[in-house]
């Protein structure tokens, strides 16, 4: 995730990743990374984010 500069959401809205000053997704900071899920792996983020 940190190599990337933008991501697009399952619901097709473009999030903005800055791994600068740690991981941030939009104005969500990453709390916790890389947790395994039965589907792939998830990144816990400390708010939540609401679509346009």
């Amino acid at each position: 995730m940190v190599k990337l500069k933008s991501a697009t959401t399952v619901e097709g809205t473009e999030v903005k990743i800055d791994a600068s000053k740690g991981v941030k997704v939009n104005d969500a900071t990453v709390a916790t990374p890389d947790v395994a899920a039965d589907n792939g792996v998830i990144h816990i983020i400390d708010t939540v984010l609401i679509p346009a």
